[in-house]
């Protein structure tokens, strides 16, 4: 390896980098560029002397490959014994969650706005770090991050205080580093953000007593515990863009309007087309979205449409089918009645009426038809066993059942199942109205000069912010949450959302050739142990972490290295 001095005369500008030389199978000499340093003049702010610096790096780096290529002895001492709370297991796969931190130049964020402050900037670096390595790979409560903090190969000089207290520092700038995170994706993947993608989730909590934030609603887990609400929004490229975190009993549709005007407020976002599904097609989201310019691409619910609606969807007159007529679509311009509401400071609530001109959009799977079969039939299974078991169930247990069933009467007070006059009976004729529509997906938009292929495109792009609601839930373990104080509960989301990015970045850059649990199970069993002195021996190698070493320029292949190579490997991803 060689410091590469390249100067550009066209620009008068010297840029750095560091190269290695071979030989290729006919034995021509070729030059492979290692690492870019950058520009001679900008690393002038952290060096003295850059390529004296860098030579030296370099030089480094030789000696530590010929140590590398070196036989090792190992001596083995059978009487040997482990000291009481000896844990020589190292992660070694969070180098390259460490190389995308450092793109996105989080730690620049960190370092820069806590410096005036009386607090250590490089500390709360550090601990955002293993917050937000240890919730991608082994997500757990802070006190047990805290104390599994040495599976990683980085500074951990800091208490479990000081863990807590940096929640409380971060809190306030929330909002900032979102938008300074999004800042450098839009500058590095440039996405196309003509259409951004809403949905909103919410995490529960292992309480009793709900709070000013923590309040019992509509849980998507059926869960009786106290919760919050989330809202995301996420680009054409499948990134996060930002979330904001709203009162537990704020249903769905209610966040869309606020998110729509910190997007656009604070993202530089003029017109955008919001894309969602139909728990946020309300007549007030629809008014608000037109009246500031912007469009809309959400669906509709058939089942609860107007007769006139479901005529035209049932309708064979205008449908195209594919080939092997598993698929069809049919769309029109039509003129839809909305219902906008508002309440006074009294709290009365007003409701007008008024028509939107849109395109509706209308198709039908034949896959989608089974899925909607499959997906109702346990349904339908559990109401048979309540008609025959009446005392197994109440209000509660019976949720998605209770609808096919005749005659079901509960009590207002005790929500346990009121025998009825009349025998419980299945209801045969609610089953096959619903039955009509499996399959049919109602889309409405304001994007009249969109094709309908292009609509349905762009609708069918929901499934990844839907998709990365589960990451959250499930790789990242985002729910229940342990900690308790407001600003802790803020600050624990945020770093969710930062590994979310992260993760969702590295994914990005693989061309999503593998799913995000994919990538983080490979990186989490890229571990190594201590064999003697200073060398590490490796011990897992996969294909995606071949691929994440081919995007990260990180070696994960090789099985034994020393220490001062490993700290090297990961200072280099410190390198932005």
């Amino acid at each position: 390896m060689y410091l590469n001095i390249m100067n550009n005369k066209k620009t008068g500008k010297t840029r750095l980098s560091i190269r290695r030389g071979y030989r290729d199978a006919n034995g021509k000499v070729k030059n492979v560029t290692i690492q870019n340093l950058g520009d001679l003049e900008v690393l002038k702010k952290d060096y003295d002397d850059p390529i004296a610096h860098f030579k030296e790096v370099v030089k480094n780096m030789n000696e530590e490959e010929k140590q590398i290529n070196l036989p090792i002895t190992v001596k083995i001492d059978k009487n040997e014994k482990l000291e009481e709370g000896t844990n020589n297991y190292k992660n070694f796969g969070y180098a390259a969650l460490s190389k995308i931190y450092h793109e996105l130049e989080i730690d620049k964020f960190l370092i820069h706005r806590f410096k005036i402050r009386n607090v250590s900037e490089f500390k709360i670096n550090n601990i955002m770090k293993l917050l937000v390595f240890a919730r991608a790979l082994f997500p757990e409560s802070k006190k047990s991050t805290y104390e599994n903090r040495n599976i990683f190969f980085e500074n951990t000089n800091f208490s479990l205080e000081e863990v807590y207290n940096t929640l409380t520092y971060i809190e306030p700038f929330k909002e900032q580093l979102q938008k300074y995170i999004y800042d450098h994706i839009q500058e590095q993947y440039k996405p196309n953000n003509e259409c951004v993608f809403y949905d909103v989730t919410n995490y529960y909590f292992e309480i009793d007593d709900p709070d000013e934030l923590r309040k019992k609603g509509v849980s998507k887990e059926h869960r009786t515990s106290p919760i919050v609400q989330m809202g995301l929004f996420m680009d054409t490229l499948g990134l996060p863009m930002c979330y904001k975190l709203f009162e537990g009993n704020t249903t769905d549709c209610l966040t869309l309007k606020p998110m729509v005007q910190e997007l656009q407020k604070n993202y530089d976002v003029d017109r955008v087309i919001v894309v969602a599904d139909k728990g946020l097609n309300t007549g007030n989201n629809i008014a608000y979205n037109k009246a500031i310019g912007n469009g809309y691409v959400m669906s509709l619910s058939i089942r609860g449409a107007n007769t006139e609606m479901k005529e035209f969807v049932l309708k064979e007159d205008g449908y195209t089918y594919n080939n092997d007529k598993t698929y069809k679509k049919k769309s029109r311009f039509y003129p839809r009645e909305i219902t906008i509401t508002k309440k006074d400071k009294n709290g009365k609530v007003t409701k007008t009426k008024t028509t939107v001109d849109e395109k509706q959009v209308i198709f039908w799977s034949a896959d989608y038809a089974k899925r909607a079969k499959m997906e109702r039939q346990p349904a339908i299974e559990k109401a048979k066993d309540l008609i025959g078991n009446v005392q197994k169930y109440n209000q509660k247990n019976c949720v998605g059942a209770s609808k096919y069933v005749k005659h079901l009467v509960f009590d207002k007070n005790t929500g346990e199942i009121i025998e009825a006059k009349s025998q419980l009976s299945l209801d045969l004729d609610k089953i096959a109205e619903e039955e009509k529509y499996d399959g049919y997906y109602a889309i409405v938009t304001s994007e009249m000069d969109k094709t309908d292929d292009e609509i349905i495109d762009i609708y069918r792009g929901l499934w990844r912010i839907e998709e990365t609601f589960k990451v959250t839930k499930s790789e990242l373990e985002a729910r229940p949450v342990y900690v308790s104080r407001q600003e802790h509960i803020e600050a624990h989301f945020l770093t969710c959302y930062i590994a979310l990015v992260i993760s969702r970045v590295l994914q990005h850059k693989l061309d999503k050739k593998y799913s995000v649990g994919k990538i983080l199970e490979s990186l989490q069993q890229c571990c190594c142990f201590n064999i003697q002195e200073n060398i590490y021996q490796f011990t897992y190698y996969d294909a995606i972490l071949k691929d994440i070493g081919s995007v990260t320029n990180i070696d994960f292949s090789v099985k034994n290295r020393n220490l001062q190579n490993i700290k090297n490997i990961l200072g280099m991803t410190k390198k932005s």
